[in-house]
């Protein structure tokens, strides 16, 4: 099935900052597709080059089939998107703005809107200027799902929204793509991210380091913990790609992408080692680890 977003060798600087190095992916129809990474690391530039809002310096984006570079106005009509700082009318009421927006969007609009706008528990005769951090957030939210889009593009969506109205709209998510809709979702919420993500993608620095699905990489990852034997300074050698260590004293903690299982046995019976822990890492640390790394494996040493 043709991909709903495509990012093909898409570049951009802002002076001498390079705020995307050639980041390549493409984002399939009905699936969660999370893009990760540290603030500044290029994701709302991304999101701002796919939806037409920014010119790329090279490269070419796509969504829902249509050009970014040409037909924005085209894609901005058929998806929905929250961005990270949303801009309201503040003289409108709630009721107001919905129908505002239902001018540009077809029959049916405002109608779902008010439904959801109710459900979220946004009086209608309020003024947007009235609302706190976490209603505006509800208001843009109920836009953006009024007109039932293909595609739903969300730049730190859950900002302000207390966590019973975040875990509601999460779970919606899932269901959304549980119908063929797509989500693509850019967040710092980590936590959240795992338990709606499908496919993950992780961006350092304007450059792309992985995209992967969720369970593939955190199959894929193992955090192990030596406890080296008394007087050993070097570690043993570890298979598979490692991401990051941490030694403290007799203590090694390391992050392995790839390790093939009967190598576990191996290191276990290394003289060096005197205990050997696997543990299955959470998506947080295996951002973490990707962070420190970048594209080469890093050491820390910390004194116990």
């Amino acid at each position: 099935m043709m991909p709903v977003i495509q990012l093909n060798i898409l570049s951009k600087r802002f002076g001498a900052q390079i705020a995307l190095d050639e980041v390549s992916f493409d984002v399939p129809p009905g699936t969660v597709f999370a893009l990760l990474g540290e603030n500044g690391a290029g994701k709302t530039t991304a999101i701002r080059i796919m939806l037409g809002l920014l010119a790329a310096d090279s490269g070419r984006a796509s969504v829902v089939g249509l050009d970014s570079a040409s037909q924005g106005i085209d894609i901005r009509r058929r998806i929905g998107y929250v961005p990270e700082r949303p801009v309201l009318y503040d003289w409108m009421t709630v009721d107001e703005i919905g129908w505002f927006v239902a001018g540009f969007h077809g029959q049916g609009f405002l109608d779902l809107y008010r439904r959801t706008a109710d459900r979220f528990g946004l009086p209608a005769r309020n003024k947007i200027k009235t609302l706190s951090k976490g209603a505006r957030s509800k208001v843009v939210l109920s836009l953006a799902l009024a007109g039932d889009p293909e595609l739903l593009v969300l730049d730190e969506p859950t900002s302000g929204l207390d966590a019973m109205v975040r875990r509601e709209f999460l779970e919606s998510m899932v269901d959304r793509a549980a119908t063929g809709k797509t989500v693509f979702l850019s967040s710092h919420q980590i936590n959240e991210v795992e338990r709606v993500a499908d496919v993950v993608a992780m961006i350092h620095k304007g450059r792309l380091l992985l995209v992967e699905t969720l369970d593939r990489l955190k199959k894929q990852t193992r955090q192990l913990v030596f406890t080296l034997a008394d007087g050993i300074a070097s570690p043993p050698e570890i298979p598979g790609r490692v991401l990051s260590q941490c030694r403290r004293a007799r203590q090694l903690q390391v992050t392995v992408v790839d390790l093939p299982e009967a190598s576990l046995a191996v290191l276990r019976q290394n003289p060096t080692v005197a205990n050997l822990e696997v543990r299955a890492p959470n998506l947080e640390d295996i951002f973490v680890a990707h962070m420190k790394a970048g594209s080469e494996p890093s050491v820390e040493e910390v004194s116990a």
